[in-house]
């Protein structure tokens, strides 16, 4: 099971990284994309039994969010609204940290500069 802490600590750990508000919730951002949103409002109706801040919206390729629906179907939702474009609802209490991780790499994989991302591979983060 992940929070919203975990999910603070995995995304400040990847390079350049940092943290911001979008529509006064936040969000964490490389070169100035988002690719992780925490607390988003509106979730109450479509997640009754979690928090607002138990939600996270995170931004990936669309082959990987179908993958990580896949293979975390509780956890791992792609938005109806804009989940063709990549933003996808993690549930974090649904998650394990090893694989909210993996997510996050993904996420920011998908948004970072080409260069930053051939130093995150080459560094093994």
């Amino acid at each position: 099971m992940a929070s919203p802490a975990d999910l603070r600590r995995i995304a400040l750990a990847l390079p350049e990284a940092y943290e911001d508000l979008h529509r006064r919730r936040p969000a964490f951002r490389v070169n100035k994309r988002i690719f992780a949103m925490l607390g988003v409002t509106g979730n109450a109706a479509l997640f009754p039994d979690l928090a607002s801040d138990e939600i996270a919206v995170i931004k990936l390729d669309r082959e990987d969010q179908l993958n990580m629906a896949a293979a975390h179907p509780d956890a791992v939702q792609p938005t109806a609204t804009y989940g063709h474009h990549g933003w996808t609802y993690v549930r974090l209490p649904r998650i394990d940290e090893a694989a909210l991780a993996m997510v996050m790499r993904l996420a920011w994989v998908h948004v970072a500069p080409k260069a930053l991302r051939s130093r995150l591979i080459g560094e093994g983060v």
